[in-house]
């Protein structure tokens, strides 16, 4: 069997209305009392993190708010959320909310009683010292952000700066699918697609992909294709919101072993410059990026098949052509925005966006084809 080294978060709970008993979980798992929770506006206007702060004022816990989250955090978000942490003397930090949420939470953790800058912790394994405790729990099922230990950050007006190092693997991961009742489609079809891709680009990546990882991508998308439409069409579906998260939990393991490729280093431009949400940005750009790989990936592809319900018979190149049909049919199904134009990007913005998507050097060398720039602007054009 290949060698290989595998690293996840350490513990998770997975039970449906779990959050609004988090104190006494908190609680039984760390001494800590002083809870910096780091989230985003209309979750708290929503009253939903009103019974999570109870439960954690029950067990004993301060709790103090960073309700100040956006998408595609800027630096200076994050340096504002560490400087609260410090002024209350916080010992533990909660992450509730989507990636961006346990993005921010997870530096904050790393940040708070350190005396590294956040410009020193850009890159992989930069992260020295220690860190406080960390719990984090998503409020959406795509970015599988929980069980991952990157974090990307908005460092300037349209760039994004990664940080990758294994000390922002949480120590407890939470996942209650009943907080994301209540997401709208549109982001609940994105986010779906955003895991299906992080199964895909795991499963397809050309260094880091190992048994262990294939497995739990496999399982991945099998689970996300055959939820996904479910949910869209009823976001109030208890099974289906339960097989999300978990599948985009099991996709979040897989690509933060394995990594990710062309698809996320096309769709990082979209964010930085247009504010397009992530989870949609993958969206947009996965099947054209697909049928790119297919010269190389169609083994794959094959493999990967009867996850998304295509029989397994016929040629490799042939079970390779209908996964991406498959994959298609399922974005397509679920609502989910399917061209550029359609999410407000302007046709002479392509070229600028190829030669900032050739900047994420680290996700383009995993991907199965090399992608110059002439490519990644002809994969723009097929998504427009």
């Amino acid at each position: 069997m290949l060698s290989f080294s595998f690293e996840t978060a350490p513990a998770l709970v997975n039970e449906w209305g779990v959050s609004g008993k988090l104190g006494a979980l908190v609680a039984s798992r760390f001494s800590a009392r002083s809870a910096l929770i780091v989230t985003f506006a209309s979750f708290v206007r929503s009253g939903r993190l009103a019974p999570i702060v109870a439960s954690l004022d029950d067990a004993g816990f301060s709790t103090q708010i960073f309700d100040q989250v956006i998408a595609d955090p800027p630096e200076r978000l994050v340096i504002d959320a560490v400087d609260l942490a410090r002024r209350v003397n916080a010992d533990i930090v909660i992450g509730l909310g989507g990636g961006s949420s346990l993005d921010t939470a997870k530096l904050v953790a790393a940040l708070a009683h350190s005396s590294q800058s956040i410009a020193d912790i850009y890159g992989v394994d930069k992260v020295k010292g220690p860190r406080l405790p960390l719990v984090l729990a998503p409020t959406t099922a795509g970015t599988g952000s929980e069980v991952t230990p990157i974090s990307v950050i908005t460092t300037g007006a349209s760039t994004k700066m990664a940080v990758l190092a294994l000390p922002l693997y949480p120590d407890l991961a939470v996942l209650d699918a009943e907080l994301t009742v209540g997401v709208p489609k549109t982001h609940t079809a994105a986010g779906g697609v955003d895991a299906m891709v992080h199964a895909i680009e795991a499963y397809t990546t050309r260094h880091k992909k190992n048994p262990l990882s294939d497995l739990l991508a496999t399982e991945a998308l099998r689970i996300l294709a055959a939820n996904l439409g479910p949910v869209c069409r009823d976001g109030a579906a208890r099974p289906a919101r339960e097989a999300m998260l978990y599948g985009s939990m099991l996709a979040g393991q897989a690509f933060a072993n394995a990594s990710v490729a062309a698809v996320h280093a096309l769709a990082y431009p979209l964010g930085g410059h247009f504010h397009i949400s992530h989870g949609l940005a993958n969206a947009l750009m996965l099947i054209p990026v697909l049928r790119f790989n297919a010269s190389a990936a169609a083994a794959q592809y094959a493999e990967l098949a009867s996850a998304v319900g295509v029989a397994e018979t016929g040629a490799v190149a042939e079970r390779a052509e209908r996964f991406i049909a498959a994959i298609a049919v399922i974005v397509a199904e679920s609502g989910a925005p399917r061209r550029l134009s359609e999410a407000g990007v302007p046709r002479d913005s392509l070229p600028m966006l190829a030669a900032d998507a050739m900047k994420q050097t680290r996700l383009l060398g995993n991907n199965p084809v090399a992608v110059t720039e002439a490519d990644a602007l002809r994969l723009y054009e097929q998504a427009f």
